[in-house]
Order: C-alpha cells, then structure tokens, then sequence
C-alpha cells in the first residue's frame, strides 16, 4: 500500500518555488504526492515530476463565506478522494480549511504558518473571528510549524494548538540553485534592487521615495525593481520609469540574473513569515537592506550582512540606502560574503526538508494515519 502526502497550497508557487525539493524527496523515498492547488504554469513541472494534480479555485484575498464553504467541501471531496496518511497545507485558507477536513476525516495534518499578513492587524471582528477559526480548525492538528518566533508567539498568546508548535528556518533557501556570485566592483555606479508584488504592503510607497530622494542627491545610483504589478500601481511606475527613477522589470523568472548585478537588495515590506527574497539574496552573497520586522531581520546581522530600518518610515530606508552608498567596496563586498555564509549555516532548505521528513515518519510510525 502507497503513502500519499496531500499538499494544500493557495498557487502554483507557493510550492513549486520553495517546496519543489521536499517533493522531490518524498517522491524519491515512494510517497505519492497529491497536490491540491488553483492552476498555474509551475503546475506541469509539478506532475512531470510525478505529482497528482487536484485543480482547485481559491479567492485568496476574499471573505465570502459561500466562497469559502465551498472551499472546504472540497477539501473533504479531495481527502475522501485519495485518502492521505498526511496532509501538508501552507498560507490562511488552505491551513484553516485544510486543517478543518483533515479534522473531519481524523487524517493527521501538518499546518505552515508563512506569515499572519495583513488580516490580524485590523481592528474590529476579523482578528476575533480569525482566532476562533484557527482554534477549531487546528484543535487536532499534528503539528504547526511557524516561519519566526514571534509569529509562534501571537498563537501562543491565543492559546492556539498550544503543544504543537514548531519552528523552521522559514522555507528554507536552495544554497545550490541560488550559488554564491562574486561581488560586482567594477561598474561605476551602484544598482540597488527590488524584488516583490508592486503593492503597498510590501512597501513601495517608501521605496518610491527614498529613491526619488536618493536620485536627487546621488545620480549614478541605480534602482531596479521585479515582480507583478498590481492594477492601482499601473500608472504611478510608468512616470517612475519616465522620470528614470526606478528600472520596472515586470515579472522575471531568472531573478537570480538580477541578484547577481546587483550591490544590494532593498526590501521595505511591512510584513513577513520569513523573506525568500532575503534568503535568494543573501545566499547569491548580496547584501540586504530591510524593515527590521519579523521575518526579515533574522536573516541579517546589522552591520555585518546588511541594515535594518523602520517598516512604512521613507526617511529611515532613505537614511539606510544612503549610509550604505557610502560603505567602501570592500566593507559592501565582505557584507555579502558574510550574508551568504550565515544562509549556508542556519536556512539550507536541506533542513527545512529533513524536519518534514522527521514529522511525517512520526506520523507514520505511530499508525496515526487511516
């Protein structure tokens, strides 16, 4: 008899990016991997890798409640379906839902708590309304793994699956696939870089800025940014683009290409689990510039592989950018050094895979599973 693991996940990304090699290596070891995900293109290299695809429509930012009944009734229909010894799911509604049909048809579930975004940090009913769904939801969970302490921390305090938390080095970073680069010294201008949706909570309104202000005094500075661009942000990028403020890439495959030309990576966000592009970047050996939140500020050392400043603060991030211009060649390029050194030592994905592993062989040892 098989052993299926059922992933759960809100886009084709989320899994193909960052857990491909956990994947792979359950496929290796003669697991069947089941992954229930809306689709994208990232999911056809997910089954000629051998996976089972469940194709599935999920509002992510919605709160209906039609919507999201439907969303569970699937769940259970999937779950009845293929029948995991375990369940994998990643981000707010594949984990509450998931978790809830996994409950439903008592198949352990493993949950991944990527960040609590920007939902618990209204006022009002949602916060409230939040943490009973994640009390119910995760009340038989196996296990909840969380991207940082503090994230760990704010369920804690709510008292949500209290004994099952965990804690990873985020998603880990393939130390492999993104290589050390040598440091660029010798262009003449610096080029800083931007890696995220074009949206405000990953802060672009101060990126906007401290650019603009950076360009004024320092005219050989280079920013460049990649990623999706969401629709109200259209226009403003275009007469950035025009006024030569900022370089907008649009959505690149290859960022690796990008790291490696440039001096830094700027990531002003408001809000991380553990930031990816801080991982990307800092194991290509490229110093960091980030709001010291959560997320972002464990992958750094201050001073040594790059600086934090105040999350939604452009006169902080413009202070930074500039203390950092200032740096000589060989305080920027031993940054990088010392940034791909700590990634390689604390955040190889190799660990974040063989904590999995260890969890689900628990699972299975203890006869858990149906």
């Amino acid at each position: 008899m098989s052993k299926k693991v059922l992933f759960l996940v809100n886009h084709d990304v989320v899994i193909y990016n960052f857990r491909k090699e956990l994947v792979e290596r359950l496929i290796s070891e003669g697991y069947e991997v089941i992954v229930s995900s809306p689709y994208g293109p990232k999911i056809d290299k997910l089954v000629d890798m051998g996976c089972i695809y469940d194709e599935i429509d999920i509002e992510r930012h919605g709160t209906n409640p039609l919507q999201d009944k439907n969303l569970y009734k699937h769940y259970k229909k999937t779950i009845k379906k293929y029948q995991p010894n375990v369940v994998l799911t990643y981000t707010i509604k594949p984990n509450i839902y998931g978790a809830m049909a996994a409950k439903k048809y008592s198949v352990p579930c493993i949950a991944n708590i990527t960040g609590l975004g920007t939902a618990f940090e209204h006022k009002g009913i949602m916060p409230k309304f939040l943490t009973l769904l994640y009390k119910f939801a995760f009340s038989k969970v196996h296990n909840v793994f969380f991207q940082n302490e503090e994230d760990m921390n704010f369920f804690k305090r709510r008292k949500i699956a209290l004994g099952k938390h965990k804690l990873l080095p985020g998603s880990g970073v393939n130390v492999s696939q993104f290589s050390f680069e040598e440091y660029p010294t010798k262009n003449d201008k610096l080029s800083f870089l931007f890696i995220g949706r074009i949206m405000k909570d990953k802060g672009v309104e101060e990126l906007f800025a401290a650019a603009s202000n950076i360009k004024e005094k320092y005219p050989n500075i280079d920013f460049d940014a990649i990623g999706f661009c969401e629709e109200e942000y259209k226009e403003r990028i275009e007469t950035l683009k025009k006024e030569e403020i900022i370089n907008f890439h649009g959505v690149k495959d290859n960022v690796q290409d990008y790291i490696k030309e440039c001096n830094a990576v700027v990531h002003p966000t408001y809000h991380e689990g553990m930031s990816n592009v801080l991982l990307e970047a800092s194991s290509m050996g490229r110093p960091i510039l980030a709001s010291n939140i959560p997320g972002c500020r464990e992958i750094f050392d201050e001073g040594i592989s790059g600086f934090g400043f105040k999350a939604k603060d452009s006169e902080d991030l413009t202070n930074t950018i500039e203390k950092f211009i200032k740096l000589p060649i060989n305080k920027k390029e031993s940054m990088g050094a010392a940034a791909r050194e700590k990634v390689v030592n604390k955040f190889d994905r190799e660990i974040v895979v063989n904590r999995y592993l260890d969890e689900i062989d628990k699972i299975l040892n203890k006869g858990e599973s149906k």
